[in-house]
């Protein structure tokens, strides 16, 4: 669970939907600093409240395509650092690529199924908070089926692919250890071939983790 409230500017046009995340975020301690019902309102709610997080969901008024997802890379360059979680039903490529394009984090992509679990919930808003990624499990499942006909990232082993998948999803060092029940070491030196198989010069860690994970959404691209 998170160790600090956070502030939440929120964007969903369902009532049930939106009135059950300000329940279910003001219950975990969080301030909803305002709760919009279109895409057009959300960069002057962001404006107004200077929130630390923006919750979004893709499909909005007034077209019900892609306003959302739009909104919420406008309200990002209004307010630099902002930390934006977008919400979907479906999985699209080009919605969590959108979101990385300026290789800055502080971006997460889940799946609407996943918000009825707080723990999954929380652990987004964290990881976007913190400047890192959080892209939905589900979602880099299917990216990874897709990859497999013809693998832009052909240069890289089995393992690292799943390291890599891994890291898109927003997990640390640790966690990918975890799972994979192999050592640090071992993760830091799959970590590092990635890096450099993917031309990855050194500088800050976290930058270089979303600019792999946008190298990988990006595919041959």
């Amino acid at each position: 669970m998170l160790s600090r409230s956070l502030r939440i500017v929120l964007a969903e046009d369902s009532v049930l939907l939106r009135e059950g995340l300000v329940r279910l975020l003001e219950e975990a301690g969080h301030a909803v600093v305002a709760a919009v019902d279109n895409a057009d309102e959300l960069v002057p709610a962001v404006l107004a409240h200077r929130p630390d997080v923006a919750v979004v969901d893709v499909r909005m008024p007034p077209t019900f395509t892609d306003d959302g997802l739009r909104a919420a890379v406008e309200a990002r360059r209004a307010q630099p650092g902002l930390g934006v979680l977008v919400l979907s039903q479906y999985v699209e490529e080009s919605y969590a690529r959108d979101l990385l394009a300026d290789g800055l984090g502080g971006v997460g992509y889940l799946l609407k199924d996943r918000v009825q679990d707080l723990d999954s919930l929380e652990d987004a808003l964290s990881r976007v908070a913190g400047g890192g990624s959080a892209i939905d499990p589900e979602v880099v499942a299917q990216l990874l089926v897709r990859r497999r006909v013809a693998d832009p990232l052909g240069g890289l082993t089995p393992r690292e692919r799943e390291v890599l998948g891994l890291m898109a999803e927003g997990r640390s060092n640790a966690a990918i250890a975890q799972h994979l029940v192999v050592s640090d070491g071992a993760v830091e030196k799959h970590i590092r071939n990635v890096f450099t198989k993917l031309g990855l010069p050194p500088s800050e860690e976290d930058h270089r983790r979303v600019l792999a994970v946008l190298a990988w959404l990006r595919g041959a691209s």
